[in-house]
């Protein structure tokens, strides 16, 4: 019998409740400091390509391994053919475990359209087919279900909101429908299940409206604003089922180090502990198992710092975790929440589809510190589970997988 195990918060629906988490100083990234740098992740490792230097825009490119906390060299952008291809402001994204770059401004190209790839297994660069909008640099892009979507950005006619699927099997670009908040550039994106999410920017003021894509209606929609200052050239990254921005420069042109993370069940922000480096604008961030890796980026001066970022809950935060177990999992009829305390009183729980539907499902049994559902009525496929406490403040999810 397989079981899921894993430590669930249960998080105060509050604005501005401040949790306490951890950044640790890693491995500096090889060579001088830059900004407005790349980033991907395949292979277990995160990817760092482009960037503007002092002297210039590069094209070199760098793997990080966690395990070991160190920083390679790799095959500069387009390879040993690659010279005129130097650029920052880019887009890159990974799919099907290949890495991919796009877009972008170069010492004699101020926006472009090409897009490259780079197999791991071949260690080769190889251009692919060239994003079908208007040339353009500073856009944002997220990937969902082995599509990556890429958008916004500056072109030579100015700000755009177009918005556009790449397929990297059929090597094709597709428009889909344009973003929708206003056109702007230095956004900030990432995806959450089966859902992608851009929000701040630079529209010709800093903004800091947040905006949710989903894929199967085509189609989006705005939620809760972001809470911190309205900025632009902000980090983000999704994991699980929240997303974070963090850094970034105000309206004020002040740099910013908070960090907010968003929760995609309650469409609620909170703040959590500043980035331990210094306050900084275009930096990149990527995820590798859970944890966050951010870095680079300009406070002034070119950075090559980075740092991991892990999260940890604090008394102060009144929030109390639970150790939770889901089993069978995969099921057939029946799964088990068992959480770890009996405290929690008078349970509520809902199940949803990936894409945030709500189920209907027979009603639970809840048996001390253990809850029985009864899944037999629901078709095959993955689920998400949230708890709810008496005082609908507190919420926890997990997943179930149904076959």
């Amino acid at each position: 019998m397989k079981k899921c195990l894993s430590t669930l918060l249960f998080v105060t629906l509050i604005f501005g409740i401040r949790a306490q988490d951890v950044w640790t100083l890693k491995d500096s990234v090889n060579g001088p400091g830059r900004s407005v740098a790349a980033s991907f992740v395949m292979d277990g490792q995160g990817w760092l390509a482009s960037g503007l230097y002092e002297e210039g825009f590069k094209r070199k490119m760098y793997s990080y391994n966690p395990i070991q906390d160190d920083w390679d060299n790799e095959l500069s952008l387009g390879g040993e053919s690659g010279d005129g291809l130097e650029r920052g402001s880019a887009s890159a994204f990974s799919l099907l475990n290949k890495g991919y770059l796009c877009l972008g401004q170069g010492n004699f190209q101020p926006y472009s359209n090409d897009l490259w790839e780079y197999d791991p297994g071949t260690q080769a660069w190889s251009q692919k087919a060239d994003f079908i909008g208007e040339s353009r640099r500073q856009a944002v892009s997220f990937t969902i279900d082995n599509y990556a979507y890429v958008g916004t950005g500056q072109g030579a006619s100015g700000l755009k909101n177009d918005f556009y699927r790449y397929n990297p099997v059929l090597n094709i670009w597709a428009p889909i429908a344009d973003f929708g908040g206003t056109a702007r550039r230095q956004a900030v994106s990432f995806a959450i299940g089966d859902k992608g999410y851009v929000g701040t920017g630079d529209d010709g003021i800093a903004r800091n409206d947040f905006w949710q894509y989903y894929p199967a209606a085509n189609a989006w929609s705005q939620k809760a604003n972001f809470p911190g200052s309205p900025r632009s050239g902000a980090v983000g990254w999704g994991y699980g089922y929240s997303g974070v921005i963090a850094l970034g420069e105000d309206n004020t042109s002040a740099y910013r180090k908070d960090v907010w993370q968003y929760y995609y069940f309650g469409d609620v922000w909170v703040q959590r502990t500043d980035f331990s480096g210094s306050p900084r604008k275009n930096a990149v961030a990527f995820v590798i198992n859970d944890q966050a890796f951010v870095g680079t980026g300009y406070d002034g001066d070119f950075k090559d710092d980075f740092y991991a970022y892990n999260y940890i809950v604090g008394i102060e935060d009144s929030q109390m975790p639970i150790v939770t177990s889901c089993y069978p999992n995969p099921t057939k009829d029946y799964s088990i929440i068992s959480m770890s305390i009996e405290q929690i009183k008078d349970v509520i729980i809902e199940i949803y589809s990936p894409s945030g539907q709500k189920i209907n499902f027979p009603e639970p049994t809840k048996i001390g510190a253990e809850i029985k559902l009864d899944l037999s009525t629901l078709p095959s496929g993955n689920y998400i589970y949230k708890l709810i406490d008496n005082s609908n403040k507190q919420f926890s999810t997990g997943k179930i997988s149904k076959q």
